[in-house]
Order: C-alpha cells, then sequence, then structure tokens
C-alpha cells in the first residue's frame, strides 16, 4: 500500500483525500519511482476547482522526483537506483507512481531531489515561455506577472540572465524585494492600480514586446494595453479565473498576438524533452538560476500547502515530502 492524494469531486481545498492505494509492478515500457519529493503548482489547484477537466477520481500534482525502484522488460532510459524526475505527467501527489519511462530526466549530480522537484515542472515552461513561445533577446523590456512566484522568479532570473529589462509585477512590497534581487530592473505592486500607466511610462510610450500573464481575468486587459504593436500576450495561467472573451477587432487596432501555450506541447517528443531539461539544468550549473524552496509540507498537508498557495503566501516554489520521509 502506498499514500496517496485524490480528488473525489470538484471544490477547494477540502476535497483533497488522504488514502491508501495498492500500487501494481511496471509494466513493459514503465519505471516504478519512488518519490523523494513532488511540486506544487497552481495548475494542480485548477484541476482541483473543475477548471482543467479531468476525470473523477484522480490523483492530481504534475511534477515529482525520486528513486528508481524497479524497471519494465522494454525499459533501456533509465534503471534502478537512478535519480529521475519528471513533469506534464498528472498523478505525482504519491509516495510512488507507475509512470512511462521515457517521460523521465535523469537529475545531474549536486541537484537535490526538492529543488529537482520544485524546478522540473516549472523551469521546463519557463524555458519554453522565454526561448520558444516569444524568444526574448538581450535589450527587450518585458513584463512577468506573478514574478515572485514558481515561474516567475525563474522567469526574472532568466530573462535578467539574457540581457532583458524586466517589470515585474507582484501583490506587495516583500515580493516586489525578491523580484529586484532576481534581477527585475522595474517593480509593479497590483494594489497600486497603475500598471499600464507604469509600463507606458518606463517604456516612455511604446509598450513592451512580450507580456508573461499567469494571472488571467484579473490582468487580462490591462496586459493587452501593455503591449506595443505587433506585441504578444502570453497567457500561461489563469489564478483569478479565465478573461473575459473579447473580440477578434480588440487586438486589431495594434496587430497584437495572444499565446496560450501548454508545456506539454513542446515536450511531445524524446528529444524534444531532453532539449529543453538540458537547457534548464544547464543554466542551474551555471549559476543563471536559483531555486526558491518556499516551504516543505507533508503529503498528507496537501490542502493546507493549496490554499496557502491560493490565498498568495506563498513565494518561489512548494514541494511535498513524503510523509514517511
Amino acid at each position: 500500500m502506498v499514500k496517496v492524494v485524490k480528488v473525489y469531486e470538484f471544490g477547494g481545498p477540502e476535497k483533497l483525500q488522504f488514502e491508501d492505494v495498492e500500487l501494481g509492478k511496471p509494466g513493459p515500457k514503465q519505471a516504478r519511482v519512488k518519490h523523494a519529493a513532488v511540486g506544487l503548482n497552481m495548475i494542480d489547484t485548477y484541476f482541483r476547482r473543475g477548471q482543467y477537466k479531468a476525470d473523477l477520481p484522480f490523483v492530481p500534482g504534475m511534477e515529482g522526483a525520486g528513486t528508481v525502484e524497479e524497471v519494465g522488460s522494454e525499459v533501456t532510459d533509465v534503471g534502478v537506483g537512478d535519480r529521475v524526475c519528471y513533469a506534464g505527467v498528472m498523478g505525482s501527489y504519491v509516495e510512488e507512481k507507475l509512470i512511462d519511462a521515457e517521460k523521465l530526466v535523469k537529475i545531474p549530480d549536486g541537484i537535490e531531489f526538492t529543488v529537482a522537484a520544485a524546478l522540473i515542472l516549472k523551469g521546463m515552461t519557463t524555458q519554453v515561455l522565454l526561448r520558444k513561445v516569444f524568444k526574448v533577446e538581450s535589450g527587450h523590456t518585458i513584463v512577468v506577472h506573478a514574478a515572485a512566484g514558481g515561474v516567475g522568479s525563474l522567469m526574472v532570473q532568466w530573462a535578467s540572465s539574457i540581457g532583458a529589462t524586466v517589470i515585474a509585477c507582484v501583490s506587495n512590497e516583500e515580493k516586489g524585494k525578491q523580484a529586484t534581487a532576481d534581477g527585475a530592473q522595474h517593480v509593479i505592486v497590483y494594489s497600486d492600480n497603475n500598471l499600464v500607466e507604469r509600463v507606458k511610462e518606463i517604456t516612455k510610450g511604446v509598450g513592451v514586446p512580450v507580456v508573461y500573464d499567469s494571472v488571467g481575468k484579473d490582468t487580462f486587459q490591462a496586459s493587452l494595453e501593455c503591449l506595443a504593436y505587433r506585441g504578444m500576450l502570453v497567457l500561461y495561467g489563469q489564478a483569478s479565473g479565465p478573461p473575459e472573451p473579447i473580440p477578434v477587432t480588440a487586438i486589431a487596432s495594434k496587430s497584437l498576438f495572444i499565446s496560450r501555450p501548454s508545456l506539454m506541447h513542446y515536450i511531445m517528443t524524446r528529444k524534444e524533452l531532453e532539449e529543453i531539461a538540458g537547457d534548464l539544468f544547464a543554466n542551474v550549473a551555471n549559476g543563471v538560476l536559483k531555486v526558491r524552496v518556499h516551504a516543505i509540507y507533508p503529503l498528507s498537508q496537501a490542502a493546507k500547502a493549496h490554499e496557502d498557495l491560493e490565498g498568495r503566501k506563498t513565494t518561489g516554489s512548494t514541494v511535498f515530502v513524503p510523509d514517511s520521509v
């Protein structure tokens, strides 16, 4: 028997149930991974609330790190004892997991399990957003919403290292200090209600070529107004809910682009997965990216962790560890 967190009906954090399940043997192409750490992400709350659809009941969670305990007869990419991590595979809120071995990435030496679990989904998402969806270059000025969050913090660090000027949007002054420490040249606190005005001031009325928005409904319109001609709004989350529909003509006045990317569409092949993960880990090794693990919760306290995340009480990354650890 292994411990898992399950959702039987959509709703608040209280819908997360901690229980025992049987875990079988790995199939021919699977590996059995004993988790040392599991990442918490905002997308987990979307699935729990039913904003993103999943068949009930389900186990939430999209990233984890641990040790390979057993492999199927056809597995060649990993072996027993390997330190591995993965992202984009539903069901990580478990002590042990059966997973397709081709989805696993070996953790480089020197990177702890908690860091790998906090990093792999958020970090690959950051790589895709900055290098694939819109390629940020030196000299660009960009807007990053929720800049002190798990992805936001990594994005500020990575974009700054490239030579971009980062305008970091945060919910309070304390998070603004973190964004500044990460390399942001400008900080805007949402409660000041002057987002568009400040961006126009910073860019001398031109606007920015790209806005990275993980907030959604509350910031969507302002994000559009911050864009320069032919700018792109990259909407990669909806912490405040999905944006209201807009007519296509609303983006015609400045020939704007809107992208709603999913990491999973950029790691559809083993080659893509290895390329993006490799770039991520290289930037950790060279000191560009520093991962802040804000808090570590026992898996049994998943509901509390969700409550803190949605209450904007967290900064950086949060991970779970099995209660037996």
